[in-house]
């Protein structure tokens, strides 16, 4: 996507205006339940020497809480560390495990190769065997030092659970504050675990189904600020912004192809059926994917591009369908337990599929295995929908409602791992998790 050229001009300085100084709405996490029995782990504060340009920032800190809050680990108070090692060699392997602590990670921060930068060195000690599982070195510039730390927190997953850790990427949301008829919509981004959110674009007008490019440069989502659903892409790093369908009715649900060239849609038409189409962006060709009396919405890719996943209530009510991304394949059936199941998303590996079902009277988060076909309910809320996945699979983002107002929740694959990220103000809704940065 990066060299992708749009052949509709790009939005005038009034629609880029829309961008917004107004401080975003805050998220913050509390982990609701975790594994019986977490990996005791420990981070020792970072040595920084004075002359780094980070040596205000707190590594392990963060560290800490990106661990502690993955709900798989349980952290060592710094308050009953033995000592502040900053070297592997200089870890006293029984004093640690003492603490009943398996693992020690150790670093420290000097001045880096320019200006503005840091070198950090960490370390991370198995101290039940003595065996040193990382020594690595990162660049840093001071201006994103907490990337840095997550970066760090993702290598430290890895090494002990064996899963690239994501902590070090990215979510995006749709905020509503006020009410009617004077509701302000936000669009925003945020790192993982909520902290520093900014805002994308803010709108009087509704603003939905933000869907991320695969090199995480772009969102595709939907505005309503013509009074009209339009489906527009924004490059994050410029702003740049650029209204790909507006097309008479419907325009809805982006979702990138995997190469990023490609945007399937559902698109109503001037007869007002909902069809899921695939648009090609360098060159405004559209493509009709579907063409049926029910309705077909809410479009997503297959991560090898091989098929698109849609809802479609052509069986009599809402069911998630695969089909090939040209014309004239024939659409198959992928769900079949209960009555209502929409809004499907992929895995990263292509192996399991989330989506929304009806159980129990409320809308809940479900998860299945496209090989066997088996299904489970992952959330117990009565409103659960939106589901995306982190890009290593691990964990799904979704929507749900606490005592009335909009929020933010994950849950782990395995059901185990659930957090609630709540809003300081306003509601939350629409996440989308994005891909692991290049």
């Amino acid at each position: 996507m990066t060299k992708l050229k749009l052949l509709l001009p790009a939005l005038s300085a009034t629609a880029l205006a829309l961008l917004s100084p107004a401080v975003p709405a805050q998220l913050r996490i509390d982990i609701t339940s975790g594994v019986t029995d977490p990996i005791p782990v420990a981070v020792a504060r970072f040595a920084q020497e004075p002359a780094a340009p980070t040596a205000a920032f707190d590594f392990a800190e963060v560290i800490r809480q990106d661990l502690e809050r993955s709900g798989r680990f349980r952290l060592l108070p710094r308050e009953r560390m033995p000592g502040a090692p900053s070297r592997a060699d200089a870890v006293v392997a029984a004093d640690w495990r003492n603490l009943g602590t398996d693992y020690v990670l150790v670093g420290r921060a000097t001045a880096g190769p320019a200006a503005g930068q840091s070198t950090v060195d960490f370390e991370l000690l198995n101290v039940l065997n003595g065996q040193r599982l990382l020594s690595e070195r990162l660049v840093v510039p001071a201006a994103t030092a907490r990337n840095g730390a997550h970066r760090i927190a993702d290598r430290v997953h890895e090494k002990i659970l064996g899963v690239r850790g994501a902590f070090a990427t990215r979510i995006a949301y749709v905020s509503v504050d006020g009410a009617p008829p004077n509701q302000r919509y936000q669009l925003l981004v945020a790192d993982a675990d909520g902290e520093a959110a900014r805002v994308i674009l803010e709108s009087r007008q509704p603003l939905m189904s933000p869907a991320w490019s695969p090199d995480g440069e772009w969102l595709a989502y939907v505005s309503f600020e013509a009074r009209a659903s339009a489906v527009y892409v924004q490059r994050l790093r410029t702003g740049e912004r650029r209204r790909v369908s507006a097309r008479r009715g419907i325009n809805g649900a982006p979702s990138w192809s995997p190469d990023g060239s490609k945007l399937a849609l559902t698109l109503s038409g001037s007869g007002g059926n909902l069809d899921v189409y695939v648009l090609e962006l360098a060159t405004q060709a559209l493509t009709r994917i579907t063409d049926d009396p029910g309705i077909d919405t809410e479009p997503v890719w297959a991560p090898d591009g091989a098929a698109i996943y849609f809802t479609s209530d052509r069986s009599g009510g809402p069911q998630v369908y695969r089909v090939a991304p040209t014309p004239g394949d024939r659409p198959k059936r992928i769900t079949f337990g209960g009555g209502y199941n929409a809004r499907p998303r992929l895995s990263p590996d292509g192996t399991q599929l989330a989506f929304v079902t009806l159980e129990g009277g409320g809308y809940k988060v479900a998860i299945q295995d496209l090989a066997g076909g088996g299904s489970r309910v992952l959330t117990q809320g009565r409103f659960d929908e939106s589901p995306s996945f982190a890009p290593n699979g691990a964990t799904l983002i979704y929507a749900g409602r606490e005592r009335g107002q909009g929020t933010l929740a994950t849950v782990s694959a395995d059901g185990l791992i659930t957090q609630r990220l709540k809003s300081d103000r306003g509601e939350v809704r629409e996440p989308a998790w994005g891909p692991f940065l290049r």
